[in-house]
């Protein structure tokens, strides 16, 4: 859900870079390719951020139990 309570419009987000963060404070940088309904997510090209290190992760699908988009 975004701030407002409402799911967001990932649509306009498709095939753009996105910075998510996931739990346990882990965060990844990749290319939005596809989601459905249940906020499932596919990114594509990703790259895990950990400080100043960064590992190529390649395609991940990932569910995302709590979005903000800003």
């Amino acid at each position: 859900m975004s701030r407002s309570g409402q799911p967001p419009d990932l649509k306009k987000y498709m095939d753009k870079k996105l910075q998510i963060k996931l739990n346990a404070n882990r965060m990844v940088v990749g290319t939005l390719r596809g989601f459905d309904q249940f906020m499932n997510l596919v990114v594509d090209n990703t790259v895990e951020v950990n400080g100043n290190e960064k590992t190529d992760i390649g395609m991940v699908v990932s569910l995302i139990q709590f979005l903000v988009v800003a």
